[in-house]
């Protein structure tokens, strides 16, 4: 059998084992309600914690900075596409977080791999959390050096590699907040043993960004660390700005480094100037709106007493995403499926993007969403377990 010849197949057996995955065609702007398929649907499944995707001063932003620069940037960052929006932008940036330097990228995927494939050589080790993001896992996996993964937040074992890794330079890489369990790392102790180890610390701060901390400055500040004790810092502009792409922040010296290393920036078209436009307008808005991030955890606090109130297990987070652990993947597409015969929309998140036996409902909250909403979630999941 060919390669091609046996697509079929292998698409027949994701099918079989409840592990087929479909696009949602949605037909507006995000929102806490969207349309798709000519019907509205409450919406407990975007990223965009604080309501900012469709915000009119975000959309106007963007439309003024279209009508001045176009479109398409046209090249790369270091052919002609690099714009007084993007450099004004990376300086914000880094101002915000009182950092050195930022550095765009058109993805957070192509951040991860950007930095870890630039970075890393042949004899360096890096040590990673075993629940990361698949982009930093993969990243580790494109350079030269030597991947392990430590337990899920297991600071014991981590330094038990550590302690393996004496003579050799070790880059130790998580996430800020694990996407898929919605819980926090151990950010003071990662720290701690970065510094105790001579170990270089990144941190993924993809869902953290905006959402914690001082005036939304990530899950670094949240833990009352300071920049410099977090060499490289990455996060995401597509969830709590409610824009897209990503950046890295840290020294001067790190990201002269990516501008020659890192491939996915060097050899990619740069993201548009309107866009960047768009998150300079964004990130003004999240360091003045308190209201929003007090808001979000308000409703995190409504939601856990209701599940509670049901008997239903919610995993332990304090952050918008709230896992709802069902363990076997066609049960969690049948109660994704209840929900959304009663207008909910809530996916089903199934191996393998979770382990076996760990298929849930990713349940996840926007400051855009109000207390009668949450309330109208938690009755429809009541009637599913009743």
């Amino acid at each position: 059998m060919s390669l091609l010849d046996s697509l079929s197949t292998g698409l027949e057996a994701r099918r079989e084992q409840g592990l087929y995955r479909s696009r949602l065609v949605n037909e507006g702007a995000q929102g806490p309600v969207i349309r798709s398929g000519g019907l509205e649907l409450l919406s407990f499944c975007s990223n965009d914690y604080l309501g900012l995707a469709a915000d009119p001063r975000l959309v106007e932003a963007m439309c003024t900075a279209t009508a001045r620069y176009g479109v398409g940037s046209g090249a790369a960052h270091l052919i002609s596409g690099h714009s007084v929006a993007h450099h004004a932008l990376e300086e914000e940036l880094a101002d915000f977080l009182g950092v050195e330097r930022t550095l765009l990228f058109s993805t957070g995927y192509m951040a991860n791999l950007g930095v870890l494939a630039g970075l890393l050589k042949r004899g360096d080790i890096v040590l990673q959390d075993r629940l990361n993001h698949a982009s930093l896992i993969d990243g580790a996996q494109l350079s030269d050096a030597r991947l392990r993964r430590y337990p899920h937040t297991d600071m014991s074992s981590l330094e038990r590699l550590l302690s393996k890794g004496q003579g050799k330079d070790v880059l130790i890489a998580t996430d800020g907040v694990f996407s898929m369990d919605g819980d926090i790392a151990p950010l003071q102790p990662l720290a701690g043993l970065a510094r105790q180890h001579d170990a270089v610390l990144m941190i993924d701060d993809a869902h953290g960004f905006g959402v914690m901390g001082e005036r939304g400055r990530g899950s670094v500040d949240a833990a009352g660390l300071d920049p410099s004790e977090v060499p490289v810092y990455m996060a995401t502009l597509g969830k709590g700005l409610g824009t897209a792409g990503a950046f890295v922040a840290g020294s001067d010296d790190l990201i002269e480094s990516l501008i020659q290393r890192a491939r996915s920036y060097v050899y990619t078209t740069a993201m548009p100037a309107a866009l960047a436009e768009a998150t300079r307008t964004s990130l003004r808005i999240v360091a003045e709106e308190q209201w929003r991030r007090d808001h979000l955890v308000s409703l995190v606090g409504r939601l856990r007493a209701g599940m509670r109130d049901l008997g239903l297990p919610l995993m332990h987070s304090d952050t918008p995403i709230q896992p709802l652990l069902l363990g076997d993947a066609a049960e969690a597409m049948r109660w994704s499926e209840g929900l959304r015969q009663r207008g909910i929309l809530v996916t089903a998140i199934r191996p393998p993007t979770v382990p076996k036996g760990k298929a849930r409902l990713r349940i996840t909250l926007s400051a855009a969403h109000d207390e009668a909403q949450v309330d109208r979630l938690l009755a429809a999941l009541g009637e599913l377990a009743a």
